[in-house]
């Protein structure tokens, strides 16, 4: 009797053990393949997808061009105080399940990341005056300044603007995405001035005039000089 009662525990205690065991995984993995909300400066699939729904419900998103910026926002913002939800531009995985009718995939964190992560690193220095030859949060040039914050994401681009146009892959106008990388003929003949698309027809760069600004890309000045942009993401 005294056996059985043995043999008993020891099952019991497995059994305890393999339970424990099995589930601690779970919950690691659940909190490993969390999806991130979609917000201002991720672009892709998924935003595109989320654009064409907003549109359909009647909210206003601008252009359909998978690209997260201030106009998608505020259709978002709309939305959530139409449904009565807490109002901050952002598309949780749960309000992206409800609208949409499948679940946000995990898999795009990585590059949506890396974007959003040199959009809110290249924001950090607005204002940092303009300096001619600065690389450095002292003062930057332009292509000081965007070599500074690619390289913040690991990406190392060539010093000046002309050899930062060399490389990667040339991109239209019409498939701009956050992060390519936005050229101008100014002072000289070729690409004398660079900086980083943001969407919704604006960029960050270091100007003469301003420092570390935002500006409209196709504005009067800049879109009488726009020469074309490359994608190195």
């Amino acid at each position: 009797m005294r056996k059985v009662r043995v043999a008993l525990f020891v099952l019991l205690t497995l059994s305890f053990l393999v339970s424990a065991v099995s589930a601690a995984p779970q919950v690691e993995t659940a909190n490993q393949t969390a999806a991130e909300p979609l917000q201002v400066g991720d672009r892709g699939d998924e935003v595109l997808a989320l654009q064409q729904k907003l549109s359909q419900m009647g909210y206003v998103v601008g252009s359909m061009d998978g690209v997260y910026g201030d106009v998608t926002a505020e259709a978002v913002k709309m939305l959530q105080r139409d449904k009565k939800l807490p109002v901050d531009g952002k598309v949780t995985p749960e309000l992206y399940r409800l609208m949409l009718g499948r679940d946000l995939p995990v898999s795009r964190g990585a590059p949506v990341a890396t974007v959003r992560r040199l959009i809110q690193t290249s924001f950090q220095y607005i204002g940092v005056p303009y300096w001619f030859g600065g690389n450095t949060p002292r003062g930057f040039d332009c292509s000081g300044f965007t070599r500074y914050v690619f390289a913040n994401i690991g990406i190392n681009l060539p010093r000046m603007a002309d050899g930062q146009y060399a490389i990667g892959r040339p991109v239209s106008t019409e498939r701009l995405q956050s992060g390519d990388l936005v050229f101008f003929e100014t002072y000289e003949p070729g690409p004398s001035h660079v900086g980083i698309y943001i969407g919704n027809g604006q960029f960050i760069s270091a100007t003469s005039s301003r420092g570390v600004a935002v500006a409209d890309m196709f504005g009067h000045y800049w879109g009488e000089r726009y020469l074309g942009a490359r994608r190195v993401l």
